[in-house]
């Protein structure tokens, strides 16, 4: 008779199989970008020699390609094994495991198989659940299946796991920025000392907007004991918002949404002011290209056009499109790649030794977008969560259907401007 090994041992046994997948993955990535740089030096030797060979640029293509499938399946690798960490144990363990929040598990499946209210509402404050929302705008999920929720989020979502993220309790969040503004003078011993100038304070708000899903479910998939309505929940409603989320937090106009990074004024670093965010010129009017090392000079100038306080913690935002384009730049002296894959499974690529986060949001090479950010986003990008996430159950609308309509309320903006640059596809 084989020995049964407990959840945390079949987690464990889990974890371990899938770091061998992300090394072997890793493997794969770092031989294939080896012979990228071989074919891809044989493709400028022929351009050189006035001798464009097309059958050489399309195999330069192709292990491109590669190494941008292998660098997607590594990143979803690490945000797997990420994922099965944060829920391997932490400081709700006990919580979770308390007979309140187990009572109130139990009522709220009731509720949702059968529209069972009664004590629900009590049940929420003796579990410790949130319940600062409307009292009268649905009910608290479980304890377990939010967590799961913002599990899927900061896998899904590039900026939620680099930005900073709080909880409030509040319909908004706000805080003060100084923007500096002090004066200093220097005087001799005798001189009178004139009054100097003042700091200037700006306050910046993040109101938490409502995003929500509206699923729904026949009721004879609710009477199956077998189906575990927290999970369908929990996986019907956590790739809506994120995604909708990851959208908002790059393109959002704030309007009932989160503001995006690119939703916010631009200006040329050299003629910067507070409130909009810096750019640098990619050099070409409609490309990033390697062919007189503008896109080289360009990506210099964006790192060191950001102030050294923020260099220490920063990265870089892109597709992984704009990725296979940067993956061909070298730089003028030493010859070397400015692309450089993961040293070690669990990390990002680096690009001038900066990691590297791919977002799907952010734009192709266009004529005037932006389509790379770089900076300390930590600092850079304020990500608020309103507590709770709310669910009301509605089994009249479109019988035979019950819709579950879930709500949670997030917001988000740049909350320190100097913190990130972008790169504009530009001659000037």
């Amino acid at each position: 008779m084989g020995i049964q090994k407990s959840p945390r041992i079949r987690g464990a046994v889990r974890v371990r199989a899938e770091a061998g997948d992300a090394n072997a993955i890793l493997a794969d990535l770092n031989r294939a970008f080896a012979a990228f740089k071989d074919e891809h030096q044989a493709e400028i030797n022929g351009i050189n020699a006035k001798f464009a060979d097309v059958v050489q640029a399309e195999k330069v293509e192709r292990i491109n390609a590669e190494i941008t499938r292998l660098q997607g399946a590594l990143d979803e690798t690490n945000a797997v094994l990420a994922a099965a960490r944060l829920g391997g144990g932490g400081g709700s363990a006990d919580r979770a495991d308390s007979p309140e929040t187990r009572e109130h598990a139990r009522a709220f499946n009731q509720f949702f198989r059968r529209g069972v209210e009664a004590g629900l509402r009590e049940l929420e404050v003796k579990a410790a659940l949130r319940t600062d929302s409307d009292p009268d705008g649905g009910y608290v999920v479980p304890d377990q299946m939010e967590q799961t929720i913002d599990r899927v989020l900061g896998s899904v979502s590039a900026m939620r796991s680099i930005a900073s993220v709080i909880s409030i309790s509040a319909g908004s969040y706000k805080k003060l920025v100084n923007q500096g503004g002090a004066a200093a003078g220097w005087v001799g011993e005798r001189q009178a000392r004139p009054e100097t100038a003042t700091p200037t304070l700006a306050e910046l708000a993040f109101p938490a907007m409502e995003i929500y899903a509206n699923p729904a479910a026949t009721q004879t998939l609710l009477d199956d004991a077998r189906v575990d309505i927290a999970a369908w929940l929990a996986e019907e409603v956590s790739t809506a918002f994120a995604e909708a989320e990851a959208t908002a937090f790059i393109t959002g106009d704030g309007v009932n949404r989160p503001r995006g990074i690119l939703a916010y004024d631009t200006v040329a670093n050299a003629s910067y002011a507070w409130g909009k965010i810096g750019y640098t010129a990619s050099g070409v009017a409609a490309a990033l290209t390697d062919a007189t090392h503008n896109g080289v000079d360009a990506l210099i100038d964006l790192v060191y056009g950001l102030k050294q306080g923020y260099r220490q913690n920063a990265r870089f935002l892109m597709n992984r499109s704009l990725q296979a384009t940067i993956r061909k730049l070298k730089s003028k002296t030493e010859e070397l790649y400015l692309w450089q894959p993961p040293v070690q499974a669990g990390q990002p690529a680096t690009l001038l030794g900066y990691p590297i986060s791919d977002d799907d949001n952010m734009p192709d090479i266009a004529a005037g977008a932006f389509p790379l950010a770089f900076g300390d986003f930590r600092r850079g990008y304020l990500i608020v969560d309103r507590f709770g996430i709310r669910v009301l159950r509605d089994p009249f609308t479109n019988k035979p259907y019950v819709h579950f309509y879930t709500t949670k309320r997030v917001g988000g903006g740049v909350q320190e401007f100097e913190a990130i640059k972008l790169l504009k596809i530009a001659a000037s």
